[in-house]
């Protein structure tokens, strides 16, 4: 049996991101909204550099596995509460996606905890609201840090286009979690 190497350097690059998370919060503390917009868009770029590099470095671990969403969820969770309290981003919406993924990662608990089989893989619509979010932290950083002009319609566009995939999978994810304790159960 061999043993999986944890530290390796898809897992470094990994946990450069969640390193970077304390960073980027400093810096719009600072507003340096600038530098925390390239930050925040290396720590995107790193996201894809990680997964790339663990399948052809076949590097890839059952930590990593866990690890890269936890980077993933720290990164964009932190970047909505600070945008939030900065007045870049609406409260309703922040309160909204926090609230989303804390009931995810619970409705996980209690799925794993009740039927001993959950899969850990997001679902379409997870993955289309996570783009979304990081479209939008990307723009308000984006606009905001590099003065760009008239950015103002499409980060009221995507405040609500997340705010419509935030809701869309969470409902999802409630029909799928019924489903599977509905297997489970038999019913």
């Amino acid at each position: 049996m061999s043993r999986q190497v944890w530290l390796n350097i898809p897992n470094i690059i990994t946990l450069g991101r969640v390193f970077a998370v304390p960073f980027m919060v400093w810096l719009v503390l600072e507003h340096e909204i600038k530098t925390a917009f390239w930050l925040f868009i290396i720590a995107g770029i790193s996201d894809g550099v990680d997964g790339y590099l663990a399948k052809i470095m076949k590097a890839q671990s059952t930590i990593g596995s866990y690890l890269d969403p936890i980077a993933d969820k720290l990164l964009l969770v932190s970047a909505f509460v600070i945008l939030g309290v900065q007045d870049l981003l609406p409260l309703w919406l922040v309160i909204m996606v926090v609230f989303r993924d804390v009931a995810i990662v619970i409705g996980a608990a209690l799925i794993e905890l009740l039927t001993r089989n959950l899969r850990m893989s997001p679902n379409f619509s997870s993955k289309v609201n996570t783009t979304v979010q990081i479209a939008l932290v990307a723009a308000v950083l984006g606009i905001n840090g590099l003065d760009i002009e008239g950015g103002a319609f499409l980060i009221e566009g995507l405040i609500y286009i997340t705010a419509l995939t935030t809701v869309l999978s969470g409902l999802i994810y409630l029909y799928q979690w019924g489903q599977t304790i509905s297997q489970t159960n038999g019913n």
